[in-house]
């Protein structure tokens, strides 16, 4: 079959070059179309020249816009790997001390990218968990049913954080619940937002903190095995 010939599945190739001749302009503003054509030969001209170029504007358009999309969900991925990332490192230095007011105070702020860490309970710990002292019910009006709450601007610094105050312009707060000892939380004092932002951003951030209370709980159990009345 000729070039020119109609193809009885499509339309007239005779009468796509006539309309394309009667309306130059048409295809300039179909850059949808440049995706499914095939590129000209630059030997034939500049008119075909910047057919060319135009579709490779419209390509390189679309590569751009791709390329943007999967970077911001590549970020969105390691922010939450990083977060869940540091939560492991945390979670190895409290299975490996055996003084764990000290891991609590001095190593978790810093594997965990935060300013402070301090753990508050309602009473009846032992005193070499140096937690701050919190009254009665006040675990359960903080947490509810929930394992963790991410707060910005909390209106009670100093209630959770002691001489951290100042620092807990952000805080994360983590259930920790030994059996047979009062209700405990973990509190995390941050200037900045990143804890929150990484934990909300992503469910496996936001898991690892929870995950991150039950394992201290588990460690407060393993080293005080009688419950303290």
């Amino acid at each position: 079959m000729k070039p020119d010939s109609p193809d009885p599945g499509g339309p007239d190739p005779r009468a796509v070059a006539r309309f394309l001749r009667e309306n130059p302009d048409w295809l300039a503003g179909q850059s949808d179309l440049y995706r499914a054509m095939a590129p000209p030969r630059r030997v034939h001209g500049e008119i075909l020249a910047d057919h060319m170029a135009a579709m490779l504007d419209q390509a390189r358009r679309q590569a751009a816009s791709a390329g943007a999309q999967a970077a911001g969900m590549l970020r969105a991925l390691r922010a939450g790997a990083g977060l869940a990332g540091q939560v492991q490192e945390a979670i190895l230095a409290l299975s490996r001390t055996d003084d764990l007011a000290a891991c609590i105070l001095a190593d978790l702020p810093a594997l965990l990218g935060i300013d402070a860490a301090l753990l508050c309970s309602e009473g009846g710990t032992p005193a070499s968990l140096q937690a701050r002292a919190l009254p009665p019910g006040a675990v359960a009006e903080l947490l509810g049913t929930r394992d963790v709450v991410l707060r910005a601007a909390p209106d009670d610094p100093f209630a959770l954080h002691g001489e951290a105050a100042l620092l807990a312009r952000h805080d994360a707060l983590l259930r920790v619940a030994p059996g047979g000892m009062p209700p405990m939380l973990l509190a995390l004092a941050a200037r900045d937002d990143a804890i929150l932002n990484d934990a909300q951003r992503d469910g496996a951030g936001h898991a690892a903190l929870g995950f991150l209370g039950r394992v201290l709980a588990a460690r407060i159990e393993a080293l005080w095995p009688d419950p303290v009345s």
